[in-house]
């Protein structure tokens, strides 16, 4: 179980002293120069954040304070300015559910063990689960999309029954096809919107086929991810009710012999939920028992900012969350989840982008517009602190200009490429394609567009609201032979390390690639930093509508 730490511990970091001013006088020339970044104090940065003291960084626990700590020192080391009535930290309302290991769960008459066949939680504020005889449906891919002309709850009530999903979205299945966005995932293939659809067509329950291919990771990630305690926001009870009272993930043997009970061949389904909307009634039932239990407290968004030369109050921001999944008692060895990679090298980006603008503008070049830096909580719980932010922001979103946001830099050497996670969506990205060419570097896509990247880090949290967004870094094309063979040797010890507890740092990590990184980042915003551009999203896109490009 994790564990809360009271706010009074909370209090003692929010005092701000607000450090030095590193806004120049108005009348001041605003420029920028080529910037050298302290690689040793980015890797002090990384390994200090993903070290057994900070217990991997889960919200909410002693790790958080520590990291808390940590981040405010260092923004008030460079001398930015608190964003939050004098404070570095943003409140974020949690409250934390854990579900009991030890779980009833039969489907058609079938024991599912947890962990191993299933993974089981509820968000609700309740002590016991308990369903009994529950009519269990296949529901496809789980979309209710009218732009595409697709409704996998045609004409189905789905009131008292749980649905059983298929990960990932029928793109994926048949690329070729031309459905949805092809090979590229869409928002309606990630996990969040599968558990949101089932609670909108009022679902009990809704339960997602693990597939290893189509979700991108193996199942170590979901039950690493999805046991234990599971944060969230706090929702009024209205909301909450709302919600389909049972949610997780069902491995893909479990499906398959729950199907043959059911008399169905899951394959066979998959193809035709590929084909066209599809639900199907199993005509078995489940039956689940566990207790449940929520715990409520703050955790905190942390934010800096170091004010433009002018008096429009337009801001870029940087983010990176600097929360992982904490610790696992249950475990034998190792129970940390130090998470070096994910994502205490994005938090260390920021630190250094902020330290080199910083250190510009106590030089007399400063940016004209802010900068505005969100160490974020709960991105593994579902982007919570960004989520928050953007629904709560400190500065107003239509005064926001770009998000930049760092989730796992590259440790695999310096690249002739440069990735833009889910390439072509908004005008932000000819800045990356400027900053990057300087570096003679090219822009391309990422190699597994069907991950769904673009969903899954905090910059979505902004783009949803139209804010031009980008998720970027890394490379597919190693700079040399010998970078590549460093990157076939370092990729087969960091395999199977994502979220998991071998995410640790490495003292022979060659983070020139990650310095290259944040050098596009930062000329892309010192770029937009100093000019009355207002990028967009371009034609096309799902977020056109919010705020179209030129």
């Amino acid at each position: 179980m994790k564990r809360l730490f009271p706010l009074c511990a909370v209090a003692l970091l929010s005092a701000c002293n607000g450090g030095e001013s590193t806004t120049p006088p108005q009348d001041t020339p605003t420029k920028t120069t080529q910037v050298s970044f302290d690689e040793q104090r980015f890797r002090t940065d990384i390994e200090t954040l993903s070290s057994d003291k900070f217990e991997g960084r889960a919200p909410t626990t002693h790790g958080e304070k520590l990291t808390l700590d940590y981040l405010s020192a260092a923004f008030t080391k460079m001398g930015l300015t608190c964003a939050n009535n004098g404070s570095f930290l943003q409140p974020v309302p949690m409250v934390s559910y854990t579900a009991s290991e030890q779980q009833k769960v039969n489907l058609a008459g079938i024991a599912m063990q947890y962990r191993q066949d299933i993974v089981l939680g509820s968000r609700h504020d309740n002590q016991q689960v308990s369903i009994k005889d529950a009519p269990l449906v296949f529901v496809g891919y789980g979309i209710n999309a009218p732009e595409y002309e697709w409704n996998d709850y045609q004409d189905i009530d789905m009131q008292g029954k749980i649905a059983i999903i298929l990960v990932n979205d029928p793109g994926f299945a048949h690329p070729n096809d031309k459905k949805f966005n092809g090979n590229a995932m869409t928002y309606y293939g990630r996990w969040s919107y599968k558990f949101e659809e089932a609670s909108r067509q009022g679902a009990l329950g809704a339960i997602i086929i693990h597939d290893t291919k189509p979700a991108s990771y193996p199942w170590s990630v979901v039950e690493n991810s999805w046991t234990g305690a599971q944060q969230d926001l706090v929702l009024n009870k209205t909301e909450q009710d709302k919600r389909v009272q049972v949610e997780g993930w069902i491995t893909l043997d479990s499906a398959n012999n729950l199907f043959n009970k059911a008399g169905l061949s899951l394959p066979s389904l998959m193809d035709r939920a590929a084909d066209s909307a599809l639900n199907v009634d199993l005509a078995q039932n489940a039956s689940i028992e566990f207790t449940n239990k929520a715990d409520y407290a703050d955790s905190y968004n942390v934010v800096a900012t170091l004010p433009g030369t002018s008096q429009v109050n337009e801001h870029i921001l940087f983010t990176a969350h600097w929360d992982h999944i904490g610790t696992d008692d249950s475990k034998e060895g190792d129970k940390i989840y130090n998470g070096a990679l994910d994502n205490a090298s994005g938090t260390a980006g920021i630190l250094e982008i902020a330290r080199q603008f910083a250190e510009q503008a106590k030089a007399g070049n400063g940016l004209k517009r802010s900068l505005t830096f969100i160490a974020t909580t709960g991105e593994e719980q579902g982007l919570l602190g960004s989520r928050y932010y953007a629904a709560n922001p400190l500065y107003p979103i239509d005064k926001t200009v770009a998000v930049f946001n760092l989730d796992s830099t590259n440790v695999y050497g310096k690249t002739k490429d440069y990735t833009i996670v889910g390439k072509g969506q908004s005008e932000l990205e000819v800045y990356l394609d400027k900053a990057a060419a300087s570096q003679n570097r090219v822009t391309t896509g990422e190699s597994n567009p069907a991950s769904g990247g673009f969903f899954r880090s905090d910059h979505f949290s902004f783009a949803k609201l139209g804010v031009p967004a980008v998720f970027a870094g890394g490379g597919a094309e190693p700079l040399d032979e010998a970078t590549a063979k460093y990157k076939a040797l370092m990729s087969e010890q960091m395999k199977g390390c994502y979220h998991n507890v071998c995410d640790h740092y490495h003292a022979d990590w060659d983070l020139s690639g990650a310095l290259q990184d944040l050098g596009v980042y930062y000329q892309a915003a010192a770029e937009l930093g100093n000019n009355q551009d207002w990028p967009g999203y371009f034609a096309g896109s799902e977020f056109n509508q919010l705020r179209p490009a030129d």
